[in-house]
């Protein structure tokens, strides 16, 4: 399955933000990708008020995003921000396109190096995936790469692949955590990861995170199959889900976990 990360930088404008995922989809889609995936807070960059700006899955931008996907044939991820209680919203990736509507909302909130996502977003519940072409994707957003219990419940529901959204947050350090995660979480469920990060911007100002750009595919062993750099870039892969099964014969990582040790 070949896939598209769209490593581009959004800005506070989310029908200027919509345009730019036409354009970019159309590019991936031209190159023969089947799955589109954007960035988290494609819809409107952090820095943003969200709360005015939130709009629900019915609403006029992800129907925008329908649109794209319907003309041209491809499953696009994105994320977008929809309206919570007492004022909040919840961070949330839609994931649309012929035979596939589905929608994730972030799980764990980035409360940390400064920033207090739950202080305006209310966290998510459950583990989303959606099948494309037999093919089972789970979807994951930034901070979740964090934790690797969200990665092996991917695996566990049949996911061959994670595709993981992000707006990550630029300082000393944190472009080799970003790898290192990836990499790890790819490693803990054997799984395929594709994380596309915003790219970096020209310039940057307070705490909200806004992205480093590096997006990179990490295959079920762990390696780097594809990177990106810090500038606006579309990165093509091809996923093979059977070398999922390849790996997890030869790396049983799985299959030899002990959980009632600490469950």
């Amino acid at each position: 399955m070949r896939i598209a990360l769209s490593q581009l930088t959004t800005g506070s404008e989310p029908d200027q933000n919509l345009r730019l995922l036409d354009e970019w989809t159309r590019r991936a889609a031209d190159a023969g990708a089947r799955v589109v995936v954007f960035p988290e807070a494609s819809m409107a960059c952090f820095g943003t008020p969200l709360a005015p700006l939130a709009e629900p899955l019915d609403g006029r931008w992800a129907d925008g995003v329908r649109k794209i996907a319907d003309a041209t044939g491809t499953v696009v991820v994105a994320g977008m921000f929809t309206p919570a209680p007492e004022g909040r919203v919840t961070n949330t990736l839609l994931a649309t396109g012929p035979g596939v509507e589905a929608s994730y909302d972030k799980i764990h909130l980035y409360d940390a190096f400064g920033y207090r996502e739950s202080a305006s977003v209310e966290p998510g519940a459950r583990i989303v995936t959606v099948d494309v072409d037999g093919v089972r994707l789970a979807l994951a957003t930034c901070y979740d790469v964090r934790f690797p219990e969200l990665f092996r419940a991917h695996a566990d529901v049949g996911a061959v692949a994670t595709l993981l959204a992000a707006s990550w947050g630029a300082g000393p350090g944190k472009l080799d955590q970003w790898e290192l995660l990836v990499r790890a979480r790819a490693l803990d469920a054997t799984i395929w990861v594709a994380a596309v990060d915003q790219a970096e911007p020209d310039a940057a100002t307070g705490t909200a995170p806004t992205g480093i750009g590096h997006s990179l595919v990490v295959g079920p062993d762990g390696t780097v199959r594809h990177r990106a750099g810090a500038r606006p870039e579309l990165l093509l892969a091809d996923l093979d889900p059977d070398e999922v099964t390849s790996v997890r014969e030869r790396t049983s990582v799985l299959a030899n976990r002990r959980p009632e040790l600490w469950s």
